[in-house]
């Protein structure tokens, strides 16, 4: 049994393989698990549930915050997760057990058949955890998830610009909608902008757009601003790090990307949602602090913690993440069953895949 849960102690609905909670007054869709280290199946349909609220969990105590994360040893995974109000440990596909500090340095498994084992901490210089040490050997902590995630490039972005922009984009399909980007920011200057591709802060550590807009066919557009509002009484905002894309970019993310990877980059031959102008990448910020809300992986990171069915990480985390899925889709989008960040807006194929470069669009 698996589960997801939205707003701490207040109203949680355990399920299995298909979660459902209730946390807005207008309802709320979620639904999906997956464990660590598992290919992630299709999120699966989400559902409108009966009306309810709640506030966010609270945040994890430091102490546990500082060894929650995932770690590896000879192909297998080891996740330290928060669930429940308690601090667990999962070995690949099996079952969370609840542990606890013995100490500053160990931590001992409270349930289940391994009940009484520790885990010794592992520790550099400055006090971060690097590892864990059991009875049959260290578990190294995996580097996931420190400032902006990276890729080691096949090619760098100057050696494939011009090949891209001589490239050609896909054919156009038949009886296509008018293209009609409008920046989002001209209809809701609270939904702010992150633009990552517009700065050297990417996968790739490049830069691959002229100026930081974000555009996005209208309807979508009206759906954001629309969603914006709903968050908005909760206290959150919407902050995008992308939308219009256009195609040769994503021919030189697709190029550059290692084959291992490249279930994160869309495939040029049949076109990005981005490059038609019907996807966006977003996340929360908190209206009172300003700053972005931590998320249960970083943004545009090519891990399975990036999955939106992710079970790893605290509560809090995944509340968040949950909470920006179900306002989404409840306008109109749907998740990329890899990136918690990534939504398609209904009808993305009637719109056509476009080349054209921010600086020739107009304001």
């Amino acid at each position: 049994m698996s589960e997801v849960e939205l707003g701490g102690s207040a109203g949680r609905i355990r399920a299995g393989r298909r979660v459902v909670s209730a946390v807005l007054g207008w309802g709320l869709l979620v639904g999906g698990v997956v464990g660590c280290g598992e290919a992630p199946p299709p999120p699966p349909p989400t559902r409108r549930v009966a009306s309810g609220s709640a506030a966010a969990p609270n945040a994890v105590p430091v102490a546990w915050s500082s060894v929650i994360g995932e770690y590896e040893r000879a192909g297998h995974h080891l996740s330290l997760l928060e669930r429940s109000e308690a601090l667990r440990i999962r070995v690949d596909s099996g079952p969370a057990r609840a542990v606890a500090f013995a100490g500053a340095d160990s931590l001992v498994v409270l349930d289940g058949a391994a009940v009484g084992d520790r885990f010794a901490i592992a520790r550099a210089e400055d006090g971060g955890v690097t590892g864990l040490v059991d009875a049959n050997g260290a578990w190294t902590r995996r580097s996931i998830g420190s400032g902006t995630f990276r890729i080691t490039p096949l090619h760098t972005a100057a050696s494939l610009r011009a090949r891209a922009l001589a490239a050609t984009p896909p054919a156009p399909a038949p009886d296509l909608l008018p293209a009609d980007l409008v920046e989002i920011t001209d209809l809701d200057s609270t939904i702010r902008l992150d633009i990552r591709y517009a700065t050297t802060n990417n996968f790739m550590g490049e830069r691959f757009y002229d100026a930081p807009r974000a555009l996005l066919q209208r309807p979508a557009a009206e759906a954001l601003v629309r969603a914006q509002h709903r968050l908005h009484a909760l206290g959150y905002g919407l902050l995008i790090h992308d939308a219009y894309r256009p195609w040769s970019v994503t021919w030189m993310f697709w190029e550059a990307t290692p084959d291992s990877q490249k279930i994160f980059v869309a495939d040029p031959a049949a076109g990005s949602r981005h490059n038609r102008g019907a996807a966006v990448d977003l996340t929360l910020y908190d209206l009172t602090t300003g700053e972005p809300v931590r998320m249960p992986s970083g943004y545009d990171e090519f891990s399975e913690r990036a999955y939106p069915n992710y079970t790893g990480g605290t509560v809090r985390e995944r509340w968040h993440r949950d909470l920006l899925r179900a306002v989404l889709e409840a306008e109109g989008f749907h998740v990329y069953q890899y990136e918690w960040w990534h939504f398609d807006y209904d009808g993305w194929e009637r719109y056509p895949i476009l080349n054209v470069g921010f600086d020739s669009l107009r304001r």
